[in-house]
């Protein structure tokens, strides 16, 4: 599948039982999101549709932002929010070295315990991380993503422990990380807004948005 991938925005319904029920639980907003890519992408559907989505919330309102290489917002259940599609072509396009951006994400920031020699063989557990730790690892991140980033807020999200027979059991901790950068390597850049950074894909992490930064 090589589309260009498109992103939709859905201001969602929240007299809507299916969004009510989505906010409260990980694993069925997924499920739910999953429903707008094509049938029949194999075994690992989500990466075929190459799909990514952040939950954006504010007093008044909740946005859902699903990108993906082809997106049907007609089979979402009845009433379940307005939604605009755009291309993301322009934005590829778009993209130049030290070009100056506004980004927002919502990362899983972990890592990996390091065992004591004896353990040699095994593998540690995926720790979270948090304050300047989890702000380094996107620091370092992003540049590897082809961004230098300048400024960075971090906002702490409601953990995500994902449900239900098939999950995986393992408590999500999502950081919002807003803030502006520039363009070191838009060809870097390109793949990582594609691919996304970091786990926690299927419940809300990882999709980085780009914007133009306003002239100083």
């Amino acid at each position: 599948m090589n589309d260009e991938p498109v992103i939709a925005r859905i201001r969602l319904n929240p007299h809507s039982r299916e969004v009510q029920r989505d906010l409260r639980d990980a694993t069925e907003m997924h499920r739910t999101v999953m429903r707008m890519v094509p049938d029949g992408l194999g075994d690992s559907p989500r990466s075929q549709a190459g799909l990514l989505y952040r939950l954006d919330e504010t007093d008044s309102t909740s946005t859902l932002l699903v990108q993906a290489h082809r997106l049907d917002p007609a089979r979402l259940p009845a009433g379940y929010g307005q939604a605009d599609i755009k291309s993301l072509t322009p934005m590829f396009t778009a993209l130049r070295k030290g070009l100056a951006v506004r980004y927002r994400i919502a990362l899983n920031p972990a890592k990996r315990e390091r065992l004591p020699l004896e353990a040699k063989g095994k593998r540690g557990r995926i720790v979270p991380l948090s304050g300047a730790d989890a702000d380094q690892w996107w620091l370092r991140r992003a540049a590897d993503s082809g961004l230098q980033v300048h400024i960075l807020t971090p906002t702490n999200m409601p953990p995500i422990r994902p449900r239900g027979q098939n999950a995986d059991g393992m408590r999500h901790s999502l950081i919002r990380y807003d803030g502006t950068a520039t363009v070191t390597d838009p060809d870097a850049l390109h793949e990582t807004v594609l691919a996304g950074i970091g786990r926690g894909k299927p419940y809300g992490a990882g999709l980085l948005s780009l914007a133009p930064a306003p002239a100083a």
